[in-house]
């Protein structure tokens, strides 16, 4: 019987990993959907078929998970980590984080639940699969909260709203709108919700293992959940700029009209 402990984190932003590689020493080159593996003592890159008693996943989406590491291993490595890129620094203060367990039991019987995992048998695949899913539950949650945060945002504009109250400069509407499209950028491009790992494609119990926690986890209905409030968002966005705009032009008009009653003024004053 073997056991496996996983701690996933989820970091502010995208971590570049070509970037990141060069700085530590490692010259090959990462695709976007690939993982870079370290050891977290000597961050020496780790093979895929090569396993360790302690590792760690790094993830383009910014997702960081850690394979049988205790505390103390975690806080060294986010230490020493961000002194070559800031995305690091004040790591051990992350509050997007899961932990998930894997056991393998020669003969025993399956069974996957939300916080653990049993499987009859070994095969790294499922290692692998467990930290990408754990990762972009973590890198999900991070945005769920960033997107109600806005949403929280919206209704006390909607109640200024409902006031008759439309004083919202353009700025802020700019801003709201660039936060808008960084979410659906997040979800959508670096967060692969909806990419499976290509080992799923040629092992079938990766595939299983990964379908069940995709289910498990609610990847694809988090995911549908995000770019509903993102869309529903940006259509409140767009009614806002809408008024703004009407707002603006009512001034214009006002302004135009008070110009023209200016001149009349002046010129019945010079015709007197």
């Amino acid at each position: 019987m073997a056991d496996y402990q996983f701690t996933a984190f989820a970091l502010s932003g995208e971590l570049d990993l070509n970037r990141l590689g060069t700085q530590i020493g490692i010259v090959r080159k990462y695709r976007w959907e690939e993982p870079m593996l370290l050891n977290p003592a000597t961050f020496q890159p780790l093979t895929g078929d090569r396993l360790e008693e302690q590792q760690v996943y790094l993830y383009y989406f910014g997702g960081v998970v850690f394979l049988n590491c205790t505390d103390s291993v975690i806080r060294e490595f986010s230490r020493e980590m961000g002194k070559i890129t800031d995305i690091f620094k004040g790591f051990p203060n992350i509050k997007y984080q899961d932990h998930y367990s894997l056991r393998i039991e020669e003969g025993g019987k399956l069974a996957i639940t939300n916080d653990y995992a049993v499987m009859p048998r070994y095969n790294r695949a499922f290692i692998d699969i467990i930290a990408f899913v754990i990762a972009k539950s973590v890198a999900l949650e991070r945005i769920e909260e960033q997107v109600d945060m806005v949403l929280d945002e919206m209704e006390g504009v909607i109640a200024l709203l409902d006031q008759g109250k439309l004083s919202i400069p353009d700025k802020r509407l700019a801003n709201l709108a660039s936060k808008i499209l960084n979410f659906k950028y997040r979800s959508i491009a670096y967060i692969m919700v909806l990419d499976k790992p290509e080992i799923t494609w040629e092992n079938q119990e990766a595939d299983r293992l990964y379908m069940t926690m995709d289910n498990l986890f609610e990847l694809n209905q988090r995911y549908q959940e995000i770019k509903h409030k993102s869309e529903t968002l940006m259509d409140i966005t767009g009614v806002f700029t809408s008024l703004s705009h009407a707002r603006r032009a009512s001034r214009l008009e006002w302004i135009i009209i008070a110009l023209i009653f200016i001149e009349i003024v002046i010129y019945l004053f010079e015709m007197m």
